[in-house]
């Protein structure tokens, strides 16, 4: 209900990101190149592949795109990340000193796109920023607390704090203020003064991997998800945290995204994403699947089958939430045939959108949603 425009662009898609005015998008299609469309979230759009960019030698398995640099940055593991600057009608790419002896998995730039992190398997993070005197790009290594991959990476909207999330069932806080590169006063922040590599939070409610943690756009919460099928809020007090885990009933989750304080969106191997709200209490609930069509009452036993063994397998935690409370939804939906890969927002106006997304998964489709219309179609039915 909620899709309102889906592209088939290859046989696969490990991860994808937007521009600044959401005329071009790029894509990873599992390998190691990154394919660039000229494109439109708009409906019936046409797109086209515009760019193919060429560096790594293996599988590429991060990329962002700076709003206001135009730069795009990609890690692979090949243990390396290039910055790409497009000049004249070609993206040049500039090579990054990691210090890696393991793959980079995940990469991130900052709010203000002075530097970018790196998530690696060699159980640290890379902060580079650029050198102006040497004309290259370097890296400081966080080193501790990490006792296996880094599969994550989400930076805070002061510019400052980034939170990990790791093969080790665990999400951190880390400051990754650098002297020189960012301000004096980034580094007071209301979390007191910061000094590089400092951990601040570390949340262990989970007992399977975790993946895509993001932070709200206020920076007040930040939320991960677990392969025992767990999503976890957390909720920022100082230096003190409160947090929530829901156990959902079905597949686990691979990514989330904030769309407002109060609304977040998730998805993984059940093909569906999820709506989740929160009140003013920070109390967070599984609100719908986006993605739903009536299905009969033996499809929804066979699903809910499916999911209890599952649930079996990896063990339940004590906030439990069942998708068989959505009775008219189907778990796996017709939008997304494989697991959800990566979200990206598509901000309206220079601001984040409450109601517009983009999805990609293994059934290499980019799917783009708007809650807008999920709404009016929930209530034009007749029940």
């Amino acid at each position: 209900m909620a899709a309102v425009a889906s592209h088939q662009l290859a046989d696969c898609i490990i991860c994808h990101v937007w521009n600044a005015d959401l005329s071009m998008v790029a894509i990873c299609p599992n390998n190691n190149e990154v394919h660039i469309y000229k494109a439109s979230p708009a409906r019936d759009s046409v797109w086209e592949r515009v760019h193919i960019l060429r560096q790594h030698d293996q599988l590429i398995s991060g990329i962002d795109w700076g709003t206001a640099t135009n730069k795009i940055v990609t890690a692979s593991h090949d243990r390396n990340s290039y910055v790409w600057s497009f000049e004249g009608d070609t993206w040049n790419p500039t090579l990054v000193i990691l210090r890696l002896n393991r793959a980079a998995i995940s990469v991130k730039w900052s709010p203000k796109e002075n530097k970018f992190a790196v998530g690696s398997g060699a159980k640290v993070v890379c902060i580079c920023y650029y050198e102006t005197e040497n004309n290259w790009w370097v890296s400081k290594i966080i080193r501790k607390k990490h006792s296996s991959t880094v599969t994550s990476v989400s930076w805070h909207p002061n510019n400052v704090l980034l939170a990990t999330t790791s093969t080790d069932s665990k999400c951190r806080v880390f400051s990754a203020y650098i002297k020189g590169v960012d301000s004096r006063g980034d580094a007071n922040t209301s979390f007191g003064e910061l000094k590089f590599g400092e951990q601040l939070f570390e949340v262990s409610d989970m007992f399977g991997w975790t993946f895509g943690v993001k932070w709200s756009p206020m920076g007040s919460t930040f939320a991960y998800v677990g392969h025992d099928s767990t999503i976890c809020f957390v909720k920022v007090h100082g230096r003190t945290t409160t947090s929530q885990v829901i156990t959902l009933q079905g597949l686990p989750l691979r990514d989330v995204l904030f769309l407002s304080e109060n609304r977040l969106v998730a998805g993984g191997f059940e093909c569906n994403p999820l709506l989740f709200l929160g009140d003013n209490k920070g109390t967070w609930k599984l609100s719908r699947c986006l993605d739903e069509l009536k299905q009969t009452a033996r499809d929804v036993k066979a699903g809910s089958q499916l999911s209890e063994a599952f649930g079996k397998l990896y063990g339940q935690s004590k906030h439990r939430t069942s998708l068989d409370g959505v009775e008219s939804s189907k778990l796996h939906g017709n939008s997304h045939e494989n697991c959800i890969t990566s979200f990206a927002p598509l901000p309206l106006g220079g601001k984040q959108s409450q109601h517009a997304f983009s999805t990609t998964g293994l059934d290499g489709k980019v799917v783009i949603w708007d809650l807008r219309s999920l709404n009016d179609a929930v209530a034009g039915l007749d029940i």
